[in-house]
């Protein structure tokens, strides 16, 4: 992994979903994007469905969904991304299906950077913040420890998508599946065997925050993957303003990955899950 980011094309490019898979209540789209370079890890794209984007006559239309690549085999010129139905605009990107047309605007800000001094990767994911997580464990496949994989759930049937990465540990809020309880539990199992570790985090605020806390308490490094509100991408719609030591920073150009020792806290810094 490289710590400079991979330039997007301009402009929005329209591709073909070429399947869509359920894991639970998650939706894996695969698209066929032939004319845009491979992504990091931690980056991301905006997305829009070609067909139906937007309430109806006279609506306006919804606004581009700010997605994490999943996945994007080496082999190939495929692109996959980790969708749940949360509202208007996630609900029609899962309903696209093969054939279907999709626009899209990436590969997007600053993904995730190799491990520092040869410390073990702990990657730890909660909900669909296991996506960038998916691709980040295929770059890191190879001579050295493999990465630990700690992954968060409401419940089992959400628990399903664990299943898209390899070897997880798993938390569930319910305890329907693996351990019951919160997933820096297992985190600060992984920490107590080991601290000479960087830890990769993706997921709701209130996770990260937690993942920071400990990290700096063991004094671990940390680079997580925030969430925040996006309409443009290209840093030009000051939407993704978040607080960091430095000052405000716009999250979908100088991030989404951010080193912990720049924030003093995830949940004061404006970032949304």
């Amino acid at each position: 992994m490289s710590a400079d980011r991979v330039r997007a094309p301009f402009g929005r490019r329209e591709v073909a979903v070429t399947a869509r898979e359920h894991h639970g209540p998650y939706v894996v789209l695969r698209v066929r994007d032939d004319d845009g370079p491979r992504p990091q890890a931690g980056q991301f794209y905006m997305l829009t469905a070609a067909a139906r984007w937007g309430g109806g006559v006279a609506e306006r239309p919804f606004l581009p969904r700010a997605l994490s690549v999943m996945r994007a085999p080496r082999a190939s010129a495929e692109l996959q991304f980790l969708l749940e139905a949360v509202g208007p605009g996630t609900e029609r990107l899962c309903e696209l299906a093969a054939g279907d047309g999709i626009h899209l605007v990436g590969p997007l800000g600053v993904g995730f950077r190799a491990p520092r001094e040869l410390r073990r990767a702990i990657l730890v994911g909660g909900g669909v913040g296991i996506a960038p997580l998916a691709i980040l464990q295929d770059e890191l496949a190879g001579p050295g420890p493999a990465p630990a994989t700690i992954l968060g759930f409401r419940d089992g049937a959400h628990a399903r998508g664990a299943g898209l990465l390899d070897g997880p540990r798993i938390a569930t809020d319910d305890g329907g599946a693996g351990h019951h309880g919160l997933v820096t539990d297992l985190l600060e199992d992984e920490l107590r065997l080991d601290r000479r570790a960087e830890v990769y985090a993706c997921g709701p605020p209130a996770m990260l925050e937690a993942v920071r806390m400990m990290c700096a308490a063991c004094e671990v490094p940390a680079q997580l993957a925030l969430e925040s509100g996006m309409a443009c991408g290209y840093g030009a719609c000051f939407g993704c303003v978040v607080h960091t030591r430095e000052g405000f920073i716009r999250l979908c150009v100088d991030g989404p990955v951010l080193d912990a020792a720049r924030l003093d806290s995830v949940l004061a810094g404006g970032a949304t899950g």
